[in-house]
């Protein structure tokens, strides 16, 4: 640094502005990558799930077991779909309950309501809301309808009272996917339809079980 002092007093001057700068730059540069790294904002999380929550499966089949056995529904198998899981997840759970397992899983639409673009689940127990509807039902007789083989409704709470007036079955749907997807599936009239393969194959049990199956539509 002695030269500095050999050099007239301008340059010196211009010298010391320069070797500030360059020192205030460097100190800026970590400044701004330290805040860089420390400031990054969290995605919010979706309103809705992903899958079915295992603790709130597990308590709503125990829930309705004990219904099963206090009212003479079957005691073996159940259906149960939370409808705070995505649509384009797996939210349909055919339920062992005498062994408290799940046996399979599926894809459920759920009614268009006042938009069928909206993802959100709207419920309704009224007649031509084309909503949804929570609660407890009992799957009654098979029959053949407009989308083919079909099993009626019946509402056990008052939420879901009007299910059979308002024609809500239990039917398949050929536009439901049989695999999980990113965006949305179709949506129904209020009515919980299921891919066609996957409605096959639980016919067997509705069919042979020798008291009425229990859904239950809950979020």
């Amino acid at each position: 640094m002695l030269h500095l002092y050999l050099m007239p007093r301008k340059y010196s001057y211009i010298r010391y502005l320069l070797l500030l700068w360059l020192i205030t730059g460097v100190v800026a540069c970590k400044e701004k990558h330290t805040s860089s790294k420390s400031g990054i904002i969290p995605l919010s999380p979706p309103s809705y799930l992903l899958s079915p929550d295992t603790i709130k499966l597990r308590k709503q089949a125990r829930l309705l077991r004990e219904y099963a056995q206090a009212h003479g529904y079957n005691m073996q198998l159940a259906f149960l779909v939370d409808f705070s899981v995505f649509s384009g997840s797996k939210r349909f759970i055919c339920y062992d309950l005498e062994h408290q397992r799940v046996l399979s899983s599926a894809l459920v639409s759920h009614g268009q309501g006042p938009d069928f673009r909206a993802e959100k689940v709207v419920f309704s127990n009224v007649p031509g809301s084309r909503c949804s509807s929570l609660g407890k039902y009992r799957i009654g007789v098979r029959y053949s309808g407009q989308f083919g083989t079909a099993y009626k409704l019946h509402g056990l709470d008052s939420t879901n009272s009007n299910a059979f007036n308002r024609f809500v079955v239990l039917h398949s749907y050929r536009a439901v996917p049989a695999v999980a997807q990113e965006q949305g599936i179709c949506r129904s009239d209020g009515c919980p339809m299921l891919n066609p393969a996957y409605f096959a194959s639980l016919e067997p049990y509705i069919d042979r079980a020798n008291r009425p199956i229990l859904l239950w539509i809950y979020r």
